[in-house]
């Protein structure tokens, strides 16, 4: 039985009739498949990698006066920022044209990591690692988002596996290249080289990405108020409050709480490495899995299965070998959101633009920037308020 909201229904208001331009699920939408995983590898990759300079900046004293918390708070930044510019990049995009905000985004990337080599005082590096860094994720990525579901329909899940999967090889390219260059060379050397091989490789994938918002012509609001007043969207809310709060306390407690059991800094980086291994191989099988038994049962048995491997092999590791075990296996699931919640609703918001959401709910996510502090290892992460629900056909049948 199919019942229409007042304010949504299955063709949604101001809707555009996509039955003239269907996805072309393949062609030229395999490129931007790759400029997508580029942008991820670029981005969320380097960001997953943000954990090795987590435990250099905790045990070397960079900062004299600093606490934990600073740090933990910068890494903080880094998602924070990058969602609470969502509603602003989302109408820029659709205003001015994907580029505009990504270019933009580039700049703001490599010049975070740039000027972070200059810092000196703790919140130079909430300015810079943290807030310019974090800017520039968002105003890249956040335009990114809704070309996959303009090129793919019967394999969209299949192209956002792979695209997702670009942020465990770039969080393993710089968790590796992090650590070596901080070792040889200096930890300024190190942010800069990050910032500019960044901006070469997003700048790439800038060029030869491609929408078709001129063939759909999909409207749009930064910011629809309307999906608050749905039950379901309240629920996919929590599941991504839950998940995204266990997701960032691992990705950046797991190298320190590697330092905790007396394993080597080196050892912590490869801990970290691991993680994102898993994540890189894992994610493109969550997006088969979820295209064949379909996003929701996909979602809940992942993210049942993550918790439980935190309980049953996360808290009592004591050794590099059980550790490494634990972080390939959660790196392979704990990104079922990433894997996932782009697709999630489509058939909730039928009709209507994934960046329309994407607005929403991504200004959501991190909208409240307190954190929440690991009492054993100092670590924090952002207080997490949303998930950016971007397509999908979970919930059609209880419309």
């Amino acid at each position: 039985m199919i019942v229409t909201s007042p304010t949504l229904s299955i063709v949604g208001i101001g809707t555009h009739d996509h039955t003239a331009a269907p996805p072309i699920d393949g062609g030229y939408g395999w490129v931007c498949v790759g400029a997508c995983f580029i942008i991820n590898c670029f981005t969320w990759g380097i960001v997953a990698s943000y954990g090795v300079y987590l435990s250099y900046y905790l045990r070397a004293n960079v900062f004299p006066g600093a606490k934990p918390l600073d740090f933990a708070f910068v890494g903080g930044l880094n998602f924070a920022a990058a969602m609470l510019v969502a509603p602003l990049v989302t109408y820029l995009a659709r205003r001015y044209g994907t580029r505009p905000p990504m270019v933009f985004g580039v700049f703001s990337l490599a010049g975070g990591f740039i000027s972070a080599s200059f810092a000196v005082k703790a919140w130079q590096l909430y300015l810079s690692q943290g807030a310019l860094v974090g800017i520039g994720v968002g105003c890249v990525y956040i335009p990114s988002v809704p070309v996959l579901s303009q090129w793919f329909h019967k394999r969209r899940s299949l192209a956002n596996g792979i695209t997702s999967a670009g942020s465990g090889i770039g969080g393993i390219i710089f968790s590796l290249s992090t650590d070596r260059m901080i070792e040889e060379i200096s930890l300024g050397w190190s942010l800069r080289i990050t910032g500019l091989v960044a901006f070469l490789m997003i700048s790439l994938a800038i060029i030869v990405i491609r929408d078709r918002n001129d063939v759909i012509a999909p409207t749009q609001h930064p910011f629809d108020v309307a999906l608050l007043l749905r039950y379901d969207v309240w629920l996919l809310l929590l599941w991504a409050f839950v998940s995204m709060l266990g997701y960032t306390t691992l990705l950046y407690s797991l190298p320190d709480f590697a330092l905790s059991i007396h394993l080597s800094r080196a050892q912590a980086a490869d801990v970290i490495t691991f993680l994102n291994l898993g994540t890189a191989v894992g994610r493109p099988f969550i997006g088969v899995l979820s295209d064949h038994f379909g996003r929701i049962k996909v979602a809940a048995v992942l993210t049942l299965a993550c918790g439980i491997t935190c309980f049953a092999i996360w808290i009592p590791a004591g050794s590099l070998g059980v550790t490494v075990l634990f972080a390939l296996l959660s790196g392979a699931i704990l990104g079922v959101f990433w894997a996932v919640s782009k697709h999630l609703p489509l058939s909730a918001f039928a009709g209507r633009d994934p960046s329309h959401q994407l607005g929403m709910t991504d200004h959501l996510i991190y909208s409240d920037n307190r954190t929440a502090l690991c009492r054993d290892c100092g670590i924090a992460t952002p207080a997490i308020l949303a998930v950016h629900l971007v397509a999908d056909d979970c919930i059609a049948n209880v419309l």
